[in-house]
C-alpha cells in the first residue's frame, strides 16, 4: 500500500490519509470545502463548496499520475438534499466520465459543511 500525502490537498484532520494505493486503485478520504494549507472553509455556497471538493479531489488524483477520467466510483455526501441540482450542475463539470455514484444525504459534516467527495479511481 502507498499512502499520499500532498501540500495542495487539505492535511487530514484526523487519524487518516489523504488516499491510499492498493489493489491497482487509488481509494480517496472524503474531501471537504477546506483550502489547502489553511484549512479555511471555502466558501457559504454549496456551489463553492462542491468545487472545493473537486479541486481537492483534483490534486489527490494529480499527486499519483491521475485525473478525473480515472475516477471508476464516487461517493457523495450532502448535508441537504435541497441541495441535489445545484451539487450535480458542479458536479457534472468535473466527472465528465459519468463514474459509477452513491450520493446520500447525512445529518452532519465536519466542521458544520454542505458536501463531501470520495473517489475511487484505476491507476495507471
Amino acid at each position: 500500500m502507498k499512502v499520499t500525502s500532498t501540500p495542495n490537498a487539505p492535511a487530514a484532520i484526523g487519524p487518516y490519509s489523504q488516499a491510499i494505493s492498493a489493489g491497482g486503485f487509488l481509494f480517496t478520504s472524503g474531501q471537504v470545502a477546506l483550502m489547502p494549507g489553511t484549512g479555511e472553509i471555502a466558501g457559504a455556497t454549496i456551489e463553492e463548496q462542491a468545487h472545493r471538493c473537486c479541486q481537492n479531489l483534483k490534486a489527490v488524483l494529480e499527486a499519483n499520475g491521475l485525473g478525473f477520467e480515472d475516477v471508476v466510483k464516487t461517493t457523495c455526501f450532502l448535508a441537504d438534499m435541497g441541495d441535489f441540482a445545484a451539487f450535480n450542475a458542479v458536479y457534472a463539470e468535473y466527472f465528465t466520465g459519468k463514474p459509477a455514484r452513491s450520493c446520500v444525504a447525512v445529518k452532519t459534516l465536519p466542521k458544520n459543511l454542505l458536501c463531501e467527495i470520495e473517489v475511487i479511481a484505476a491507476l495507471k
